[in-house]
């Protein structure tokens, strides 16, 4: 099969569930609380900071996805249902993302959240690593460019080290919501630097 469908196909799940993390950030009603605009909108920090972590997150994922699939020259069945869950785990991360921002500050809840929030960026790590992995390393000869056993090696192992604090952001939402949300942030500026040009995840 064509990768062209395969990633016209991605882009557009992408971009849905890019647009709606802005659903998240809802506009304060006028003399609810008798505070001032400015107060509100500063008590809504925890839906900003959600919703830049996540957008970088699926907009990081988008580009390395395009360095990704471009590398192939034709797509089998495997590749396409693991594409597929990928696009599931991307597809959830709003309700993640929501999640996250409403609970952060709660007495109770906030913990669950998290782990919620951190753990459905590691499932979209795993996946996307999965994906990788059976492209560069079971697909080999699917690839429309020659890539070395050492280069693919590198470029699977640099798309995997994001496991790691996602499973340690997972791991300490019971401890502190706010380590969670700081460190997928981490995660996201990593993968965000110019050392990651030309595929940072992939």
């Amino acid at each position: 099969m064509s990768t062209n469908r395969l990633e016209s196909f991605s882009d557009g799940v992408i971009a849905v569930a890019i647009t709606l993390l802005v659903l998240n950030l809802a506009v304060p009603i006028p003399g609810f609380d008798h505070r001032s605009l400015a107060h509100n909108l500063g008590h809504m920090w925890p839906q900003y900071a959600a919703y830049v972590t996540s957008f970088i997150t699926i907009g990081i994922i988008w580009i390395n996805h395009h360095y990704m699939i471009s590398r192939l020259a034709q797509a089998d069945r495997t590749i396409m249902l693991l594409n597929l869950l990928l696009l599931l785990c991307i597809g959830v991360l709003p309700f993640g993302t929501n999640l996250m921002a409403t609970y952060l500050r709660e007495s109770h809840g906030q913990s669950l959240a998290a782990a919620v929030y951190a753990g459905l960026f590691l499932a979209m790590s795993i996946a996307f690593a999965s994906l990788n992995r059976h492209i560069l390393l079971r697909k080999a000869h699917l690839l429309g460019q020659d890539l070395g056993e050492e280069r693919r090696r590198a470029i699977l192992g640099r798309s995997a080290i994001g496991l790691i604090p996602y499973v340690v952001a997972t791991a300490l939402a019971p401890v502190s919501p706010y380590a969670t949300l700081i460190i997928c942030a981490a995660v996201a500026v990593f993968y965000a630097l110019p050392i990651g040009s030309g595929g940072s995840q992939s």
